[in-house]
C-alpha cells in the first residue's frame, strides 16, 4: 500500500501543475455530480414506490368496501398497476379454512399472523404470473387477513429509465466538467506560465529588461496570481537596476583606474631604465609612483567598501556625535592646513552605529569640503538637535558651491562635476558617504548654501 502510495506521488509530481489543477477540478465537480445524481436516484425510486404503495392501500380499501365480509378465497385477479380493483384475496387465520380452489397470492405464515391480530400490516415483493409484483397484507375482519397485489414492473420500469438518464446527466456533468477544469486551470494559471516563460528566458539570455504582461488595472488584476507576477515585475526591475548598477561601476571602475595604471606603467618602466636618469629625476619618478600607487590603493579600498550592502550589526554601539565631530575635524585639520575648520556641536547627542564607519563618513564630507575651499577659507561643521527628535550634522563649505544641473547626481559614483575634474579624488566618497548613512538609517543630502558654497546635512532619526 505504501508502494502505491509513492507511486501516486510521484506521477502527481511529475504532472505539470495545470493538469493536476483540471484533474482535481474535474473530480470534485465529477464527484458533486454523481452525489447528486445517486441522491435523485434515490428519491425517485422512493416516490415510484411510495406511489405504488398508496395505489395498493386503496384498492385493499376498495375491496373491503366491495366485499365487506367475505370468505377466504380469491376477489379479483385483476394485478396490473392501477387497476381498479386489484387482485385481491381473503386468507384465514388457520390453514383448515382455506377454500378448495388454491389462492391466486403466496400466503406466508406472517399473513395467517396478521388474519390473527398478532402482526401489523406488512409490504411483500413478490412475482406474480412471471411479472414482478407487490403485495400489501392487511386485516381484513376478525380471523381473516386481505392481500392485495399490484404489477411493479412498470415501476421498475420507470425506475431502471431515471438511473439511466441520471447516469447519462452525470457523465455529461462530468465531462462538462473536465472541460471547465481545464478552462480554469489554463486561464488561471495564464499568469504563471507567463511567468514561467519569462524566468525561462532571462535564465537563457541573461537580460533581466523582460516582464510579464499583466492585465489593464480593473479588469481582473486583483487576483493573488496577477500580485504574484506584478511582485515579480517588481523583482525584476530592481533585479535590473542592480544589474545596470554593477555593470556601470565596473565600467566606471575601469575607466577610472586606467589613468593611474598607465601612469603607473609608465613611471615603472621609467625606473627600469634608472642608469639613464640623473637622481632628481628618479627621485620624481620614485615619488610620482608612489603618489600613483597610495591613489590606486585607495580607489580599490573606495570600491570595496561601496560592494558592501550593510554594517556589520555585531559592532554597532552607542556613539556620542558629538567628540566624534570634533576628532574627525581635528583629523581633516591636519590633512588640510590651508582650511579653517570651524565646529558648533551639542553635547548630548548619541546614536546607535558603528563608530569608524561613521568618521569615514563624516571624514569624507569635510575633505569634499576642504578640497572645494580656497586658501584661508572656513568650513562649518554644526551639529544640533531639530525639535527634540532628529540630530543632525551639516558640513558647509564657501566654495564654488553645486551646479543645479549637478545636484541630483553629486552621490553618483565616479560622478565628477566639471569644476572637479582638475581636483584629486575618485568620485567615490560622497556615493560612500550616502552608503554609509544609509546603512545607519539616516539621510545626507545636498544643497546649494545661501550666500555660496555647498552644504550637507546628514539628519539622524531620533536621538539616544
Amino acid at each position: 500500500m505504501s508502494g502505491g502510495r509513492r507511486l501516486g506521488a510521484r506521477w502527481r509530481r511529475r504532472r505539470p501543475l495545470r493538469t493536476r489543477l483540471a484533474l482535481a477540478a474535474t473530480a470534485a465537480v465529477a464527484l458533486v455530480a454523481v452525489g447528486v445524481c445517486a441522491a435523485a436516484f434515490l428519491v425517485v425510486r422512493d416516490a415510484l414506490y411510495r406511489q405504488l404503495d398508496l395505489s395498493l392501500t386503496q384498492s385493499a380499501r376498495l375491496a373491503a368496501q366491495r366485499n365487506p365480509d367475505s370468505g377466504p378465497g380469491t376477489l379479483s385477479g385483476e394485478c396490473r398497476f392501477l387497476a381498479a380493483p386489484a387482485c385481491a384475496e381473503v386468507v384465514p387465520a388457520g390453514p383448515g379454512r382455506d377454500p378448495a380452489a388454491p389462492y391466486l397470492l403466496p400466503v406466508a405464515p406472517a399473513a395467517r399472523a396478521v388474519a390473527a391480530g398478532t402482526k401489523a400490516p406488512y409490504y411483500t415483493d413478490i412475482v406474480h404470473a412471471g411479472h414482478p409484483a407487490r403485495m400489501l397484507t392487511t386485516d381484513y375482519t376478525k380471523g381473516r387477513a386481505l392481500q392485495v397485489a399490484l404489477r411493479s414492473d412498470t415501476v421498475e420500469d420507470g425506475i431502471a429509465q431515471a438511473a439511466w438518464w441520471l447516469a447519462l446527466t452525470g457523465a455529461a456533468g462530468a465531462l462538462l466538467a473536465a472541460l471547465l477544469g481545464y478552462w480554469v486551470a489554463r486561464t488561471g494559471l495564464a499568469p504563471v506560465t507567463r511567468l514561467t516563460a519569462t524566468a525561462e528566458r532571462i535564465a537563457a539570455t541573461r537580460d533581466p529588461r523582460h516582464r510579464i504582461e499583466l492585465p489593464p488595472p480593473g479588469r481582473g488584476g486583483e487576483d493573488e496570481i496577477t500580485r504574484l507576477a506584478g511582485s515579480f515585475n517588481t523583482m525584476l526591475g530592481e533585479l535590473e537596476q542592480s544589474v545596470t548598477a554593477q555593470r556601470r561601476l565596473v565600467a566606471d571602475a575601469s575607466h577610472e583606474l586606467r589613468t593611474p595604471l598607465t601612469a603607473l606603467r609608465t613611471n615603472a618602466e621609467l625606473l627600469a631604465r634608472g642608469d639613464r636618469l640623473t637622481a632628481g629625476q628618479r627621485e620624481r619618478a620614485s615619488m610620482a609612483l608612489g603618489r600613483q600607487l597610495r591613489q590606486v590603493t585607495g580607489l580599490v579600498n573606495d570600491l570595496i567598501e561601496l560592494a558592501r550592502d550593510e554594517e556589520p550589526q555585531l559592532l554597532v554601539e552607542q556613539v556620542r556625535l558629538a567628540p566624534l565631530v570634533e576628532y574627525c575635524a581635528g583629523a581633516a585639520r591636519a590633512h588640510w592646513p590651508g582650511v579653517s575648520f570651524r565646529v558648533r556641536a551639542e553635547e548630548a547627542v548619541v546614536v546607535a552605529g558603528v563608530p569608524a564607519r561613521l568618521s569615514r563618513l563624516l571624514g569624507n564630507l569635510l575633505d569634499n569640503a576642504a578640497k572645494f575651499s580656497p586658501a584661508g577659507a572656513e568650513v562649518e561643521v554644526e551639529l544640533v538637535v531639530r525639535g527634540g527628535e532628529r540630530a543632525e550634522v551639516t558640513v558647509r563649505d564657501h566654495g564654488p558651491g553645486i551646479a543645479e544641473a549637478d545636484l541630483p547626481y553629486v552621490f553618483d559614483r565616479f560622478y565628477r562635476a566639471g569644476a572637479a575634474r582638475s581636483l584629486p579624488g575618485s568620485g567615490l566618497g560622497l556615493a560612500m558617504a550616502r552608503q554609509i548613512a544609509r546603512a545607519h538609517a539616516a539621510e545626507l543630502t545636498a544643497e546649494a548654501a545661501p550666500g555660496g558654497g555647498a552644504l550637507f546635512r546628514l539628519t539622524f532619526g531620533a536621538p539616544g
